[in-house]
């Protein structure tokens, strides 16, 4: 995989340390090579976010039954995805 067209972490240039979105453009990437597999476990907190972004689009035009829940729980499982994956990546 060619990463040169990626932009650079700034935190990590900075700081030398992750940001929470480290390894999301890879993610991106390989997800859209057909690699989900290696895509969910480079940034697990792209798929809960891929259904978010997709449900806001959704109830943006149709009014779902219990859309402010199922936003509230899908913001709540988006963030402590990509926290928990900042987390581990931190102590690993």
């Amino acid at each position: 995989m060619d990463d040169s067209w990626m932009l650079p972490c700034m935190s990590k240039q900075m700081f030398g340390m992750d940001c929470p979105g480290c390894g999301i453009q890879r993610s991106i990437s390989l997800l859209l090579q057909g690699n989900i597999v290696d895509s969910f476990l480079m940034y697990p907190g792209l798929f809960p976010g891929i259904f978010l972004f997709v449900f806001l689009i959704f109830d943006w035009f149709v009014d779902t039954r219990h859309g402010e829940t199922i936003k509230l729980w899908a913001t709540m499982i988006t963030l402590g995805t990509i926290l928990t994956n900042f987390f581990v990546k931190m102590v690993v």
